[in-house]
């Protein structure tokens, strides 16, 4: 099982970066390795999510989302390619009018992958993710 817990500073308030981050519609205008993001229903306030990426092959997956505007999302797996399942969320937290962002994601995959594939989703593609997401903010908010 992979798992990945990081914290991020954004120049935003906590309510600005959750707008964003449940804006799954445009997720593929900034990070570059989601080719499709939408909600495909909605059941007893939760949100089915359907992701299509494309990190080296594409795949696509469906997580429950649960969300508590505006400081924390969470969700689960539910169908799709490559997961066996996964779990994870964001917690935002304002600090003297910036967020203070808590990500943590977990994943066990449905068939083997390499160690240096699962290193290079961790280690390569969670900055980048970052940096686009902060990019976001300043496209947006000016900050």
């Amino acid at each position: 099982m992979a798992e990945v817990n990081h914290v991020e500073m954004f120049n935003c308030t906590p309510e600005e970066l959750y707008a964003i981050l449940v804006d799954y519609d445009k997720y593929h205008e900034f990070l570059k390795d989601v080719k499709s993001c939408k909600v495909i229903g909605e059941n007893g306030g939760k949100k089915l999510v359907e992701y299509k990426v494309s990190v080296m092959k594409e795949i696509t997956y469906v997580n429950e989302h649960t969300e508590n505007v505006p400081h924390e999302i969470s969700w689960v797996f539910k169908k799709g390619d490559l997961f066996k399942s996964m779990s994870g969320g964001w917690k935002l937290e304002n600090i003297n009018g910036k967020t203070k962002a808590s990500y943590r994601v977990q994943a066990e995959f449905g068939m083997f992958v390499p160690g240096m594939i699962t290193k290079t989703l961790l280690s390569v593609n969670l900055p980048l993710m970052m940096q686009a997401y902060k990019k976001r903010v300043k496209e947006i908010y000016g900050k």
